[in-house]
């Protein structure tokens, strides 16, 4: 069995709901998994946009959320988890591209953006002393991923 990884929220390719956006509540939505591989140690889940600030000229991967040492027989997160505290014990938040701690839900600047929600199935526990941010997180997981999960959903915002 392969992961996989998914969201009763919103369809893969389809549109974010608004209310885990900048634009209603920005809270997280639940996140669910399977086929975490035996031997796997802890899991990481990155949420990226690789569209920013504007999908027709990108010029970074802005980071809404990291999370790290999510224990291996976790399978799945709940909606809005952070604002209920039910992260599981022993899971990491590193910071995200605002240099906060937390979910930052979609917020583009103009466009329509992808959001990439991806899973990595890790033979380690990472030392989290040396981690603040996506790029230390890639460091730390080089050479430990044993397998990966990702899918994407699209969000861009109505002014007016």
């Amino acid at each position: 069995m392969s992961l996989k990884l998914w969201s009763k929220a919103f369809d893969h390719g389809g549109e974010i709901p608004r209310r885990y956006t900048c634009d209603g509540e920005n809270i997280s939505p639940a996140l669910e998994w399977s086929g975490v591989p035996q031997g796997t140690q802890s899991l990481v889940l990155v949420i990226a946009d690789p569209d920013a600030p504007d999908p027709a000229a990108p010029l970074m991967t802005w980071v809404h959320w990291l999370l790290f040492n999510i224990p291996p027989l976790e399978n799945g997160l709940p909606e809005a988890v952070e604002s209920s505290r039910l992260l599981p014990a022993g899971t990491c938040v590193g910071a995200n591209s605002g240099k906060r701690n937390a979910y930052s839900g979609p917020c583009p600047p103009v466009g329509r953006h992808r959001y990439f929600h991806k899973l990595y199935a890790l033979d380690t526990v990472l030392d989290d002393s040396g981690i603040d941010d996506v790029d230390d997180l890639e460091r730390a997981m080089s050479g430990h991923i044993i397998a990966k999960a990702e899918f994407f959903a699209t969000y861009a915002r109505h002014h007016g």
